[in-house]
């Protein structure tokens, strides 16, 4: 009876919405399944590393101060509140469009935007900028500049934040 039990409940707490999203908290992932839209495709960190680089355009859903602390390399940041199609017209509706945010909520929004627009190949980043830095990835400051500064957005996220400066 017990392991029934227990093999319904398992999975419950370590199933995620994302296959390979690599050493992600079990508690994280309740919370992302929570907060992630079926439809809207995932990508974990791992898949992101082993796309070419070159044609991977990299969209940083979070508002300008948040960028300005730390950001993915490479990233564009459009912002979330004032987000506007028109910033991202030079992207290709066929290209490999990854978006992230904080830990993915903003960024399948702005992913969700970018679907219903006709861009045939957008994945939101699996667990955000705090899973990016949380796996010990780097993030540069709008100098290119290496940091481990990361801009928390609200300070209820933060406890899903292990690595890293946090910055307020």
């Amino acid at each position: 009876m017990l392991s029934i039990l227990l093999s319904f409940l398992i999975p419950f707490f370590v199933g995620s919405g994302c296959d390979d999203c690599g050493p992600i908290d079990s508690l994280y992932k309740v919370e992302l399944k929570k907060l992630y839209k079926p439809g809207i495709p995932t990508v974990s960190i791992q898949e992101y590393l082993q796309m070419n680089a070159d044609s991977v355009f990299v969209l940083d859903a979070r508002e300008q101060q948040e960028y300005q602390v730390s950001h993915l390399r490479y990233a564009r940041n459009t912002g979330f509140i004032w987000f506007d199609m028109r910033d991202i017209y030079d992207i290709p509706k066929n290209r490999v469009v990854v978006v992230y945010s904080a830990i993915g909520d903003r960024s399948q929004r702005i992913a969700e935007m970018l679907i219903r627009a006709g861009y045939k190949k957008v994945y939101n980043l699996y667990g955000g900028i705090f899973e990016w830095i949380n796996q010990g990835y780097p993030v540069y400051t709008k100098q290119d500049v290496q940091t481990s500064q990361i801009h928390i957005y609200k300070k209820d996220l933060s406890i899903w934040l292990k690595r890293g400066t946090k910055v307020q």
